[in-house]
């Protein structure tokens, strides 16, 4: 048993990861810079690195009442109190020089989520690499940040909140992020700078683990999630993280597009494609963020629908070092929740601040979130647009990593 002096300097000793920076490969906790210990053999050819990372929040959700009279005794405030988000006790590391491997099991989620990644990585050179088993699948940027670095605690509701269909699926309806999910990924980076990502995934999302998939009776092909993400970093490979006081002194750009096709999701219902844009900048004390996103929802011939659907999203974002310890943030998100064929958009606007404890791996989070409405038709629209959601939502986080 070895004791490294820093983690970072062990993660570097991983071969080249290609697409991901690898002082953040585990995906959930950044280890740049950070002091602490590993075990490894004297060339380091076998490293074995634990993590972890525990989030308490106190939530705060006001809802309208939905044009609802004050008969039906609607409680405005629900979905408020303490929360654990994420309990996740992990290790990462590297086998025979090739191999980099990762598992992370969140205590906070239930059913088949509890198992958040599980996956091995064949790094054969920078240029191409090969991890196979449950991680982050290649579309979007605020996904594929590291956990407990991300901006803000909640992700943009963009891409988490169900679009609004007028049918009743036997799933629930889509969203735009696709998350988790099992599959391979093909994986390089070009001349330093060109990176791409390409993979086939079970298209069931982090809380299935097992393989319960067909064939598409429209396509005649299997049926999964196809997916492919390109990226130009012209700085090299760019950290992904929104927050880290320990790299203040960074200048790292990301351009990125994406495409999938989920076919045949939803039990069987839909073929769900998606495609978004999105544009990162470390620069010092700034982090400025931004994304694009499409999706277009069709049924199946089983469905015997005619029509189809598109919904769009995207968000802007900003973060900065008032001092060493202190960062501000900025948010504006933009959803079109119900669809490109009716009018209405919900824009959610969003500020907060992060402060990192000194010597003691401790962030403290706090956001507060407006959502508003714009462009319906008709009152009616206007209403159901933002079923589930809430109009003033509040939360302060305290996490805690190792």
């Amino acid at each position: 048993m070895k004791k490294i002096i820093s983690l970072a300097l062990a993660l570097c000793a991983l071969p080249a990861m290609a697409q991901y920076e690898a002082d953040t490969e585990n995906g959930v906790v950044s280890l740049a810079g950070r002091d602490g210990f590993s075990w490894s053999t004297q060339d380091n050819n076998f490293v074995f690195k634990p993590y972890l990372l525990v989030q308490t929040a106190a939530n705060f959700n006001y809802y309208d009442d939905e044009g609802l009279d004050a008969a039906y005794n609607q409680d405005n405030v629900a979905n408020s109190g303490f929360a654990i988000p994420y309990a996740v006790l992990g290790f990462t590391g590297k086998a025979f020089g090739i191999v980099t491997y990762n598992l992370s099991l969140n205590a906070a989620a239930s059913g088949g989520a509890l198992l958040q990644q599980a996956w091995a990585d064949v790094n054969l050179r920078p240029q191409f690499g090969i991890r196979i088993g449950k991680f982050k699948t290649p579309f979007s940027h605020a996904y594929l940040t590291t956990l407990g670095e991300t901006l803000f605690p909640n992700l943009p509701l963009s891409l988490t909140s169900s679009v609004i269909l007028p049918y009743s699926l036997n799933a629930v309806s889509p969203h735009i992020g696709t998350g988790f999910d099992l599959g391979v990924e093909f994986h390089g980076l070009l001349n330093g700078k060109w990176g791409y990502q390409a993979g086939i995934f079970n298209g069931t999302g982090a809380a299935v683990n097992s393989a319960t998939k067909t064939f598409s009776d429209d396509w005649h092909i299997p049926s999964l999630l196809y997916c492919a993400r390109f990226t130009f970093q012209p700085k090299g490979v760019m950290p992904a993280t929104q927050s880290n006081p320990r790299q203040l002194n960074l200048d790292k750009m990301l351009i990125g597009v994406s495409a999938s096709i989920n076919v045949e999701s939803e039990n069987e219902s839909t073929n769900d494609f998606r495609a978004g844009a999105e544009f990162a900048w470390l620069k010092n004390r700034l982090y400025l963020g931004a994304e694009v996103y499409f999706m277009h929802v069709g049924f199946t011939k089983r469905q015997k629908i005619d029509k189809s659907y598109d919904y769009m999203g995207g968000y802007v974002q900003a973060g900065y070092f008032v001092t060493d310890r202190l960062q501000g943030a900025l948010r504006y998100d933009l959803m079109d929740r119900n669809g490109l064929d009716k009018g209405g958009v919900l824009n959610m606007p969003a500020i907060g601040f992060n402060y990192f404890f000194k010597g003691a791996n401790l962030k403290l989070q706090a956001m507060y979130q407006y959502m508003g409405r714009f462009g319906h038709d008709t009152q009616l629209d206007r209403d159901n647009d933002d079923l589930g959601l809430a109009m003033h939502s509040g939360t302060i986080q305290l996490q805690y990593t190792f």
